[in-house]
Formats: C-alpha cells, sequence, structure tokens
C-alpha cells in the first residue's frame, strides 16, 4: 500500500480519509483548524503532521480536497509547502474544484518539482464521500490514471478520465454549473409558486410527474415540503465560487456565458443577503421574500 497523505479533512475529505484507511491504505493528515474533528481517523490509524511539507516528505501520494484555487496554490507553492517536501516520483491528486487555468500551471510545476499530478474533482456529496460512493472527474496522463486508479476506487464509486491535466477541473465546472443553474431555476419558480398561493406538495407532484423531474428537484424536494435543507448540503458561498470559476473558464475559451451570469447573480444575491453557513436550498426562501430578485 502507497503511503497518503491528505490535505483538507472537511465534510467531504473527512469521507475521503475514512475510506483510504477503511481500504488498508497508511495515512497521514495536515493539522489544520478548518478540518472535521479528526479523532475518529486517529483512532482507525492516521497520523498528523504540522505542515504540508512535512507531511509529503512521508507521503507517495499527496491527495489535496480544500475549498478552492487560492488555497490548492497556497497549500502547494506556499512556505512549508507540499513542493517543499515532495518525493521523487510522488503524485498530487488535487480533488480540490479549481480554475483549469491554474491547474495546468499548478501541475508544470509539480513536473519541475519531480512530481506527477492528476486533477480528480468530486461529485455527490458529504453522506457519498462517507459511503465511499464519490464520483470522480480525472484530468492527466492516461497511464498515471491507471496506476492511481486503485486508490480513487476506495472512496469513489464512479471513476472517469476526462481527457489531459485540467479536464477534470473543466468537467467538474460544466457539471456543477448544469447542476447549480438547475436547482437556481426551481428554487425560482418555487419562489414564485409561494407567492402565488400555490402548495408546495402540488408544485412538487406536478414537477416530479412532468419535464422538471431529476435529482435537482428530489434534492431540493425536503426544503420545499418542509424548510430542511439537508438534501443538498452545499453552501451558497461555494456554489458562489464554482459558478465564479465557470464564469472565468467561459470567458477564457469565448463560450458564451450569458445564462451562466445570470445564475451567478442570484447565487451571489443570495450570498450576500444569507447568513455565512447558509445552503443552497435556502435561496428558495430568500427568492420568495424578495430577496435576490432584482
Amino acid at each position: 500500500m502507497k503511503k497518503i497523505g491528505l490535505i483538507g479533512v472537511g465534510m467531504m475529505g473527512h469521507g475521503i480519509a475514512a475510506n483510504l484507511l477503511k481500504h488498508g491504505h497508511p495515512l497521514a493528515i495536515l493539522d489544520h483548524p478548518g478540518n472535521q474533528p479528526i479523532d475518529d481517523l486517529k483512532a482507525a490509524g492516521a497520523v498528523t503532521h504540522g505542515s504540508a511539507s512535512a507531511l509529503a516528505k512521508e507521503a507517495d501520494v499527496v491527495i489535496l480536497c480544500v475549498t478552492g484555487t487560492p488555497q490548492v496554490e497556497a497549500v502547494l507553492l506556499g512556505d512549508d509547502g507540499v513542493l517543499q517536501g515532495l518525493r521523487p516520483g510522488a503524485v498530487v491528486i488535487d480533488c480540490s474544484t479549481a480554475i483549469p487555468s491554474s491547474t495546468e500551471r499548478l501541475a508544470d510545476a509539480v513536473a519541475k518539482a519531480g512530481g506527477r499530478f492528476l486533477d480528480a474533482p468530486m461529485t455527490r456529496t458529504p453522506k457519498e464521500a462517507a459511503e465511499g460512493r464519490l464520483n470522480l472527474l480525472v484530468g492527466g496522463d492516461g497511464a498515471l490514471f491507471d496506476e492511481c486508479r486503485p486508490i480513487l476506487a476506495s472512496f469513489a464509486e464512479n471513476i472517469t478520465h476526462a481527457g489531459a491535466v485540467g479536464a477534470g477541473h473543466r468537467m467538474k465546472l460544466l457539471h456543477n454549473y448544469v447542476s447549480l443553474g438547475s436547482v437556481a431555476l426551481l428554487a425560482e419558480a418555487a419562489a414564485c409558486a409561494e407567492r402565488s398561493g400555490i402548495d408546495p406538495n402540488v408544485l412538487v407532484d406536478v414537477l416530479t410527474k412532468g419535464g422538471g423531474g431529476g435529482i435537482a428537484l428530489e434534492r431540493l424536494k425536503p426544503y420545499l415540503i418542509s424548510h430542511d435543507p439537508s438534501g443538498l448540503r452545499f453552501s451558497l458561498a461555494n456554489a458562489l465560487k464554482d459558478l465564479g470559476y465557470y464564469v472565468a473558464m467561459a470567458e477564457d475559451n469565448g463560450s458564451a456565458r450569458k445564462i451562466a451570469d445570470g445564475v451567478r447573480q442570484t447565487f451571489e444575491r443570495g450570498a450576500q443577503e444569507a447568513p455565512a453557513q447558509a445552503l443552497v436550498p435556502e435561496l428558495v426562501s430568500l427568492l420568495a421574500k424578495g430577496g435576490a430578485a432584482s
């Protein structure tokens, strides 16, 4: 078993860590105040390091699961960062959501430091992370993908090789744009329904039986029926970040983005008006009371 170092033990990273340990991988994690509680991981055999460079010195594979591009760049390139301790031939796997142009630059930096790189962003939720059933969208060399697939399979159910370095992050942004765009459309419709006096049970029933059915509706359904946001445990702030990355990618390659701009603006206003940790389903209530409407 290869020695694995994990940086970023948030809601998704905790599930990844638990499943790596479950499959017998020696695991070290970066001690960080943003981590979820890790006592259970330590009890299962995980060790901790105080710096990314110290962690990298002991790892054959370093997995990143941090918030976004600024954090990925900092943890790789910063003082005491991963590249300061990366072992020759070691692999960096970035499971974060990031801007593809930055991903390509970072892959070059990893190669110059003697390492190898895959971008492998995730879809699905913390529930599937805990169950070892994530979806991974992987960019990078095909032979390296094949080499690392057994490690990825310890915490993922569906693993897609999307293409060269950066293709994983591009596909993740495309996925999240379609997913969050669908949620925004449904949230706006649900808010209009509420202000129009339509029973939410009727709305959900009609949409489910018609063209409005699908995963986005199923994730919003608990909130529409009983104001339970747990069906989509993804913050408005993170949604706004991902949509900003998508718009940046579309701008970089000259793609149409008028709809994306509108979706991003809706989430931007929602994030401004909601509490800091508000989840995406709460956008429905913000829109229904007139917030984020103009």
